[in-house]
């Protein structure tokens, strides 16, 4: 069966947990690290508590208790909470160390069939990230892990975070498209209901282990989003892309 996207011009990817695999990726970066400094934590759970810095830390931004950073400056800041957490020698660690252990953000790799189903979405749309990440960042990303995209919208050009209206309005008014010529797709439902409200439309690609296998969260569809999928080769079966 194929959908209706005929006047769809852009399909914007929220990129951490949909499209790569965050979790073991920054638990691989972070293992050596947490070893050299004598860090008791597993590297999972490392990461975890990292990740779970990143919401409420773009908060105090959406609340406008902070002026607007970029997701890379959150990322450190909640790198040396997190690290302080556990006792760490900051006497014994480097900026150095803490800035390269902040870019495994950038190395993250994507899930098996992401850049497959990339490719050919990319035949019959132009794609692009709607992300929180930075611009920098989504481009190392997307270089270190062969991410096809033609354009790189989200955060940084709007000044917000998702899921304010404006990431999504803003980033279509960018691609030159009006709302309802774009697709959110994502493996978050919360994610897709802000991009509904802002006129998009919305494709659900299902991410049961994006939290390891103890994951409780998004596992299914929550609403009658346009396209509900397991992943994104079969968002691009589903839209009829070659």
């Amino acid at each position: 069966m194929t959908h209706d996207f005929t006047d769809v011009g852009f399909l914007g990817f929220d990129v951490f947990g949909t499209v790569v695999d965050w979790r073991s990726g920054v638990a691989r970066a972070a293992e050596p690290f947490l070893t050299e400094h004598g860090i008791d934590i597993d590297p999972l759970a490392f990461a975890d508590e990292w990740r779970s810095l990143y919401q409420p830390a773009m908060q105090r931004v959406r609340a406008g208790d902070r002026p607007w950073v970029k997701l890379d400056l959150l990322n450190r800041e909640n790198l040396e909470t997190v690290l302080a957490r556990h006792d760490a020698d900051f006497g014994a660690i480097t900026d150095d160390e803490l800035t390269e252990l902040n870019t495994a953000w950038e190395k993250l790799d994507p899930w098996p069939d992401a850049v497959a189903g990339l490719t050919r979405l990319k035949q019959r749309f132009a794609i692009g990230p709607i992300s929180n990440g930075s611009i920098a960042g989504m481009l190392r990303l997307a270089r270190f892990g062969g991410l096809p995209w033609d354009v790189i919208t989200g955060a940084e050009i709007s000044h917000s975070y998702k899921p304010m209206p404006q990431t999504y309005l803003r980033s279509a008014d960018a691609v030159g498209l009006r709302p309802d010529q774009v697709a959110m797709v994502a493996a978050h439902n919360g994610d897709l209901a802000a991009a509904r409200a802002a006129g998009l439309r919305t494709v659900f690609v299902a991410r049961p282990h994006e939290h390891g296998p103890d994951q409780t969260t998004d596992l299914t569809a929550e609403q009658d989003w346009d396209i509900v999928v397991g992943s994104l080769t079969e968002a691009a079966d589903a839209l009829g892309c070659p």
